[in-house]
């Protein structure tokens, strides 16, 4: 029922590309005790311990970076790192042994050394600004590869915090929280960083909003899944992604058959049937003994897509109920409209009349009987049912829809409400995409 979406860390990277890109963006030929790049001063101070090992030291970086799996050299070169660090007293010799520290474990893929050296470089204070956010980046995807999601959410928080927008920061600042079991926190941050880019006049990747609905969905995370589902078709409208939020949706939402009904009528218009599942949940809620034209319709798309078969014995017997049904019923909708017309007939039976033209395609019709049966005055009696006013509204809205009449159909969905809400804000997504489109 649930679409496979990929669970990887969305666009992060890899330790692999983490020393690549410290060793050419930040350490490689930046670091020289005269003028450090990132250094905020002209004149930067250094004490003369630490000066007397920087040169020395940066000639070993060099040399080393000529001798891979010299591990003699890589020995002699993390002891001169440790001595260097001993002796760095001023905030320039911190940022500058922090600098050797990442070019080292660039050289060597040690993510400890380079993890220890972003630590020094921004812990001295003297980073540029605009350095600042980049390097807590870096410094949380080498948290984030020791599985130390606490230092990965600090360092990636203040990376955003900060303004560094490269690398899918913001992501990944989310999958700090999704590795840590913290699946809601994780879940809000997404939609911020989502949101955030369509505010700026783009969208996210597809994939940030397929994985925030797989950590929802994963979680039983109702409202969440919601937002994503809706997120998902409003801004990638496929037909797999429709499918794929409308059975999250159904997973979750744990509908009986009415609202399962009206969810599926959902599928059909987003001509999002994906297997035969979809089709055989459909015909269970659509219920051949109350909607047996409905439920001939449907077993017919299923059949010529090859999901449904005569030789199933579920198929069979529903087609038989309903072609039994079928003439009857037909036949009874001309006295089914006039007692829901007749000023006496109750909220049931005029409900009971939208139902019905609407499951045979006739939605002018069954639009006119919604439009009455919410006029009506609340119910004084109170041993007689209320209006169901969600589900009213809801199928109002799918019978404006079939109609073409988009602004009124977004108008009605908007008011939906209770457990029908999430059910309306698809059925939203779907009205607003048809109403863009020059061919509705």
């Amino acid at each position: 029922m649930f679409p496979k979406y990929s669970r990887n860390r969305a666009a992060l990277l890899s330790n692999a590309a983490l020393s690549v890109a410290l060793a050419l963006g930040v350490a490689g030929a930046a670091v020289t005790v005269a003028t450090p790049a990132v250094a905020k001063e002209a004149a930067p101070q250094f004490s003369n311990g630490f000066r007397a090992l920087a040169a020395p030291l940066q000639k070993e970086l060099a040399d080393l970076s000529k001798k891979a799996g010299d591990t003699a050299a890589a020995d002699a070169a993390k002891a001169k790192l440790e001595a260097a660090f001993a002796a760095a007293q001023t905030p320039d010799d911190k940022l500058v042994a922090g600098q050797f520290a990442i070019q080292l474990g660039s050289i060597l893929k040690d993510n400890a050394i380079q993890r220890r050296g972003l630590e020094a470089a921004l812990a001295s204070g003297k980073l540029a600004p605009a350095d600042v956010g980049k390097f807590q980046f870096y410094l949380g995807n080498a948290a984030f590869g020791t599985k130390d999601y606490a230092t990965a959410r600090t360092a990636l928080a203040a990376a955003v915090a900060a303004g560094y927008k490269d690398n899918d920061a913001e992501a990944m600042l989310a999958e700090a929280y999704f590795a840590d079991n913290q699946s809601a926190d994780g879940l809000k941050i997404l939609m911020q960083a989502i949101e955030s880019k369509k505010a700026g006049g783009t969208i996210a990747p597809e994939n940030w909003y397929r994985r925030g609905l797989g950590v929802a969905y994963k979680g039983k995370l109702l409202d969440q899944a919601q937002i994503y589902s809706t997120a998902l078709v409003r801004d990638y409208p496929s037909t797999e992604n429709w499918a794929g939020a409308i059975a999250v949706l159904r997973e979750i939402g744990k509908f009986q058959a009415q609202e399962t009904l009206d969810l599926m009528r959902l599928v059909d218009r987003t001509n999002s049937f994906m297997e035969t599942n979809d089709y055989i949940e459909y015909l269970q809620a659509a219920d051949a003994r109350r909607s047996p034209g409905e439920v001939l319709k449907i077993l017919e798309k299923g059949m010529t897509a090859g999901k449904l078969s005569t030789s199933d014995m579920f198929v069979t017997d529903v087609k038989t109920q309903a072609t039994a049904r079928l003439t009857a019923d037909k036949a009874s909708l001309p006295s089914l409209d006039k007692d829901a017309r007749a000023a006496t007939a109750t909220p049931a039976t005029v409900m009971a009349a939208g139902d019905a033209f609407l499951s045979y395609d006739q939605a002018a019709t069954a639009e006119t009987f919604y439009q009455m049966l919410l006029a009506k005055p609340a119910q004084p009696d109170p041993t007689k049912p209320a209006i169901d006013t969600d589900r009213a509204l809801t199928r109002l809205g799918i019978a404006q829809a079939d109609q073409g009449k988009w602004a009124d159909a977004q108008a009605t969905f908007a008011k939906v409400g209770g457990l029908r809400k999430p059910i309306a804000q698809l059925w939203l997504i779907y009205v607003n995409e048809k109403a863009k489109s020059p061919a509705g």
